[in-house]
């Protein structure tokens, strides 16, 4: 299929099923965030899942190579990524399996029944709105900054959408692991798995993943560390098969 590149956009081999993802660098690009959550990510033989804050449709699209699932969706508020988003469900011909939907996290329940989905995941902004320089472009800035979606907010939506048992993904900072702890919590979210992912074996952590789920009991799982570089500029052989090489 052929598909219309708009000014400044590229296309970008996921090396997963030949798919590719329109990105623009003017805008907000996928970074190794979303593969690694991709990686850590399950969803089982028919399963439904949803992306929150989706952006160019990275998650739904590698989800939909990674695992067995027979629906996923993706939730982002900004038109020029909805747009590219869905240009690239109908270049890899996902139309069947992957929905773009344009709208905000903070009306996700408006958008999507109660408890219709066995997976949510989300790789939402890291820092608050008081954290360092804010982007002047609201677009770039919403991805970093807490401005149109708080933590609260992604939990309360992944809350509210999942079924009892459903499960939620996210990739965050280990900064903020004490709030996003308490935050699950509070919305019936029970931590379950955690894993730290360090730049290099002898630095400190600079991402988190975690796994919670609706309504489980109190116990969790912390898997050993996920080191990205064996060097620099050589990933490890963990990273290179997420990535696909």
């Amino acid at each position: 299929m052929t598909i219309e590149l708009r000014e400044g956009e590229r296309l970008d081999d996921l090396r997963r099923n030949g798919y590719q993802i329109i990105q623009n660098e003017k805008l907000f690009c996928f970074g190794m965030d979303a593969v690694l959550l991709s990686g850590f990510a399950r969803v089982e033989p028919g399963g439904r899942a949803l992306d929150l804050g989706t952006g160019t449709g990275i998650i739904p699209i590698l989800l939909s190579a990674k695992t067995p699932g027979s629906y996923f969706a993706g939730l982002e508020i900004f038109e020029n990524s909805v747009d590219m988003a869905r240009r690239s469900v109908a270049l890899n011909h996902l139309q069947e399996r992957v929905e773009i939907v344009q709208g905000d996290i903070r009306k996700a329940g408006e958008l999507f029944a109660p408890a219709s989905f066995d997976t949510v995941t989300a790789n939402p902004p890291y820092m608050t709105a008081r954290h360092g320089l804010v982007n002047p472009d609201l677009e770039r800035a919403a991805a970093r900054h807490e401005l149109l979606c708080t933590l609260e907010d992604v939990t309360a939506a992944a809350a509210r959408l999942l079924r009892t048992g459903g499960h939620f993904y996210m990739v965050h900072r280990p900064f903020r692991l004490a709030e996003i702890i308490r935050t699950l919590s509070a919305y019936r979210l029970e931590p379950k798995r955690m894993r730290l992912v360090y730049p290099y074996v002898n630095h400190e952590p600079n991402m988190l993943l975690i796994e919670a789920v609706r309504g489980g009991r109190p116990r969790m799982t912390v898997e050993k560390p996920l080191i990205v570089f064996e060097r620099p500029g050589e990933y490890t052989e963990e990273v290179r098969e997420l990535y696909g090489y």
